[in-house]
This record gives C-alpha cells, structure tokens and sequence, in this order.
C-alpha cells in the first residue's frame, strides 16, 4: 500500500506535482503558438522525469542508503556539496532528458500539423473570376 510505504508516497506525490507543473506551464504558455508552447513543455517534463541512482553515506561508518531520485534533484544535491562524482552524470542525465524532452515534443508539434485544418472560403469556384480560380482564395480555420 503506498501510504505504508514513505518513498513509493514520496515518488506517488512528485508525479502528481510534476503533471500540475505541466499542467498549468502547458496553459500558461497558450499565448505561444503550439510548435514553441510543445517543445517547452516537453523540455521541462524531459527535466522534471528523468530518474538517477544515488548514494548518501548514513551515520554508522561505512553504510550507505541507494536509492532513486529525479536527476534535477540529485544534480543540485551535488552542485550545493560540490561533489562534482556525483553532479556530472546527474547533469548529464537532466541534460539529455531535456534534450529528449524537446525532441518528443517537436515531434508532437509536427505530428499535430495537419492540412485540413483550413477550407476555401471560395466553394464554388465554377462562378469565380479567372484570377481567383487555382487555389489563390481566401482560407478560414474550421471549428469543429
């Protein structure tokens, strides 16, 4: 059960957290047009997700606690003890998951893009002048 178990919670309430983060990031950034507003969001889940092994010494001597935490988190653990053995490969991690995260998310935009997504206003082009016929008219999105 998660609620007995204090890191499947922990790791249950980052999830949660970091789909809010998302979330209201996502919509936040609407005043961008979908090819930014994707890879942005997808760069910060790229950050937010990917997951690192650590190593914290424990109080008795020579005992150590190994776990997993996201590589943003275990980076900056790193930066603030200056421990640069175990600030690198967490850097390098959050590094290429941002860069799979804009990626995926240039990826999403692309495949969002569709041809139909505008119709010619100009429906009978039987009655238009010579000039307009071929496909110069005037396109308008579709409301669906």
């Amino acid at each position: 059960m998660p609620i007995t178990d204090s890191m499947t919670l922990l790791w249950l309430v980052y999830g949660v957290l970091s789909l809010v983060v998302l979330l209201t990031g996502y919509l936040g950034l609407a005043f961008l047009p979908r090819l930014l507003r994707l890879p942005i969001t997808w760069l910060v889940a790229g950050v937010m997700w990917v997951p690192t092994r650590f190593r914290m010494p424990l109080l008795e001597e020579g005992e150590f606690y190994t776990g997993l935490a996201p590589a943003v988190v275990v980076a900056l653990v790193g930066f603030l003890e200056r421990d640069s053995g175990l600030l690198l490969p967490a850097l390098l991690l959050t590094a290429a998951g941002a860069a799979a995260g804009v990626a995926f998310g240039l990826l999403l935009a692309w495949r969002g893009r569709r041809r139909d997504d505008y119709v010619d206003m100009d429906d009978n082009e039987d009655d238009a002048p010579p000039a307009r016929r071929g496909g110069g008219g005037r396109r308008e999105p579709v409301i669906v």
